[in-house]
């Protein structure tokens, strides 16, 4: 025997209004339907569920034994189509992300408060780490999305790339704020924090200083963009940085302008090929590349596997494993 929720809606509603009007009125259908279908729950269950006497219902003994398995029962089935709901719009669980830390200062901050406004069922946990531990912890499902450096530096991902032209930042009182471009001689003499010395960002300044034989005074590292933005904010130093923290409005006294010949900061969105995204993992993967983009030159590649990422990586030659 497998009964249908619609006949034991009709029993509830029945047992609950005493007449077949009120039980139709209540559940928006014909009387004649809810005559049908107590009908064929009768049969079903091989005993009478109510006495019919002048249009009123009254319950039987059975009935009154049966009628709080029911109610539970399809307050079940609603707590699962509610349930079900909140899957398919993405409003539940939890989704885990990873980056290194060019995006946990000034971006994914953002990017998930507005994500949660809209799906406040939906929890978010964050983590960073260095680019080759993000990639290894997605690369093993620990977590579901990762934002790195590229070249991606792990076998079994999916990657989309973009490039960023890094600006150089400094105190709105410094002389370089009067130039509409920074350029390798407006940095003789100056004092310039590095990212770490010899990531990739640091590598290209290095080529292109030296190329213009201009002498770079690097005379601290910051591992982080934002920390190196703190510093310029501290103190009369100037830096190249991504321009997600380099064009961060955060009233710091920290104003960027362009930088030539451009420098490039390369960044992945990683996800592993063999576990596809849930729904509100998805969506969170949207928002980060929509954000993204309104920083980057182009979109460099679209869900690439990990081989593809890697070798177009490379051509934007930015260091995998430091997280600025």
């Amino acid at each position: 025997m497998r009964l249908k929720l619609r006949h034991l809606e009709v029993f509830n509603a029945l047992f609950e209004a005493g007449s077949v009007s009120r039980a139709a009125e209540r559940l928006n259908v014909s009387q004649p339907a809810v005559s049908v279908a107590l009908k064929n729950l009768e049969e079903d269950l091989g005993f009478t569920l109510f006495h019919r006497d002048r249009g009123y219902f009254a319950p039987t003994n059975e009935a009154v034994q049966l009628q709080e398995e029911v109610e539970q029962g399809i307050a079940a089935l609603e707590r699962v189509e509610k349930r079900a709901q909140t899957i398919r719009t993405g409003d539940t669980g939890t989704v885990g992300i990873a980056t290194n830390g060019a995006m946990s200062y000034n971006f994914l901050p953002r990017i998930i408060a507005d994500f949660q406004r809209d799906y406040p069922g939906t929890r978010v946990e964050m983590r960073v780490h260095s680019s080759r531990r993000v990639a290894s912890w997605v690369g093993s499902h620990q977590i579901d999305i990762g934002l790195i450096d590229t070249p991606v530096p792990a076998a079994g991902l999916s990657a989309r790339l973009f490039q960023m032209e890094c600006v150089c930042i400094m105190r709105k009182t410094d002389p370089l704020a009067a130039l509409d471009v920074v350029t390798p001689d407006s940095l003789r003499n100056r004092p310039v924090i590095a990212v770490t010395g010899d990531h990739m960002v640091d590598r290209q300044l290095g080529e292109v200083m030296s190329r213009a034989q201009v002498p770079l005074n690097h005379v601290a590292s910051s591992y982080f963009y934002a920390i190196a933005r703190n510093l310029v904010a501290a103190g009369d130093y100037v830096s190249l940085v991504d321009p997600v923290n380099g064009k961060a409005d955060i009233a710091d006294g920290v104003i960027w302008r362009p930088f030539e010949p451009r420098i490039l900061h390369g960044l992945a969105i990683i996800t592993s090929t063999g576990q596809p995204l849930g729904i509100a993992a998805s969506r969170l993967k949207d928002r980060i590349s929509e954000g993204i983009l309104k920083h980057s030159m182009a979109d460099a590649s679209d869900d690439s596997s990990q081989t593809g990422a890697s070798e177009r990586g490379k051509q934007g030659e930015v260091h995998d494993d430091t997280p600025p």
